[in-house]
């Protein structure tokens, strides 16, 4: 008889995929973050690779937020 298996759709980005395009979105004028969450913000990227976490600074709306790698779900060039 044969056994039914469910996977779950990939919805995001594996941690070393997000390491690499972080890594390379750092040269970028601006970066287009998409969070796990739903929200989707754009502008510069710093990113601390060895703590896994960044900040993107957006200086048109002068504001800036704080990231975990954790909370991405994908990230735009």
């Amino acid at each position: 008889m044969p056994t039914l298996t469910r996977t779950a759709p990939a919805l995001a980005l594996d941690t070393e995929a997000l390491y690499d395009l972080l890594m390379t979105a750092q040269t970028a004028d601006k970066v287009t973050l998409l969070f796990r969450d739903g929200r989707i913000l754009t502008g510069a990227l710093l990113f601390n690779h060895f703590k896994g976490t960044g900040r993107l600074i957006n200086v048109e709306e002068e504001s800036s937020l704080d990231f975990a790698i954790g909370e991405l779900r994908d990230v735009k060039l």
